[in-house]
């Protein structure tokens, strides 16, 4: 057997393979030990005849398997059903790695007995400066309170799917993830959690995500996981904190701030003061934090403007899911799904 299969969901995104595959041709782990196994879910591209021709020059081990057009869940439901190794591994099509990730992998399961397991993502040097702030706000302490593989989150360490990991008898005896279009893979670590299963975080495991994005694509994706939170308190309510409605208490409090300046101005007048100073500070925060760690003068011009679309987009999309269950009493709150990632009705992975 193998040791570690590679999973990866993969819909329309030829030219990400082949990033991802050109990165994992210079890692330093044993060829034998480890496999990329490919799930495709009904990609419309030139995916099946490109991979099928793929010939690794440093003998990666590859291969494919296809379904019909399921969602990025089932896909990776699919390949754990078919993968290979005694570990299975979940990145995304839009990362690439450094030589080190999977040796660092490898001794942290063996030094700490890991189950299951997770890394940080962050960008390359090459990525462009909205990558590089988009980075900066769901990586930094003020965007997402280090919660994405950060030694100092503020709240528990979840593996999310864009890097993480599981031994296979987590999958034999739990399964795999539920049908969430969004937080499946949070759901899957509360319930690896629930099952008792030793979860560590592997901080030096990184890899570079690519996040292919624009703004507006920024928004809906953020906005959907504030959907998700929601989703994912009504089946696991101590997922949902305080820093959680931290976002929506901004955008409600300014809601409220705009109705008192309606019917009492000069009441109002000085809460708008300290607004503006707290938010001068933030700013100002997110700004020199980006330069100083890009070394970037647009990614950091850039950074707060990110980090006013993540706040508010988590906001809104909370808010309107607990609109959703608690007042229209659905089952499952829904965010944006056709357009999530622009003009196509189908979210690309």
């Amino acid at each position: 057997m193998l040791k570690y299969s590679i999973i990866v969901a993969v819909y329309n995104r030829t030219g990400e393979v082949r990033e991802l595959l050109a990165s994992a041709e210079q890692m330093d782990f044993d060829r034998p030990e480890f496999e990329f196994l490919f799930v495709d879910d009904g990609s419309k591209d030139d995916f099946k005849s490109w991979i099928e021709a793929y010939i690794s020059p440093t003998g990666l081990k590859t291969r494919a398997i296809y379904q019909e057009n399921k969602g990025p869940g089932e896909a990776r439901n699919n390949g754990m059903r078919n993968a290979r190794g005694e570990y299975f591994i979940f990145v995304d099509s839009d990362c690439m790695f450094p030589s080190h990730w999977l040796k660092t992998i490898d001794e942290a399961v063996i030094n700490n007995s890991l189950d299951a397991f997770g890394g940080p993502d962050t960008c390359h040097s090459s990525f462009s400066p909205l990558l590089k702030a988009i980075n900066y706000s769901m990586t930094s302490i003020i965007g997402t309170g280090g919660t994405r593989g950060s030694k100092k989150s503020v709240a528990k360490f979840y593996p999310r799917s864009f890097n993480m990991g599981i031994h296979r008898k987590i999958f034999d005896n739990i399964g795999g993830m539920n049908k969430l279009r969004h937080g499946q893979d949070m759901d899957f670590s509360q319930r690896i959690y629930d099952a008792g299963y030793k979860v560590g975080l592997i901080a030096d495991a990184f890899v570079y995500h690519k996040r292919r994005t624009s703004l507006s694509k920024f928004y809906r994706q953020i906005f959907n996981w504030g959907v998700a939170r929601i989703n994912l308190a009504q089946q696991h309510p101590s997922m949902l904190k305080p820093v959680h409605l931290l976002p929506a208490l901004v955008v409600t409090g300014i809601g409220l701030l705009i109705i008192l300046t309606i019917l009492f101005p000069i009441l109002a007048a000085p809460l708008w003061i300290i607004t503006a100073v707290g938010y001068l500070v933030i700013v100002l925060w997110a700004f020199f934090e980006s330069l100083a760690k890009y070394k970037s003068l647009k990614a950091a011009l850039l950074s707060p403007v990110t980090l006013n679309i993540q706040v508010f987009a988590y906001g809104f999309g909370l808010l309107k899911a607990l609109w959703q269950v608690k007042v229209l009493k659905r089952k499952e709150a829904q965010g944006f799904v056709k357009g999530y990632y622009g003009k196509k009705k189908l979210e690309s992975r």
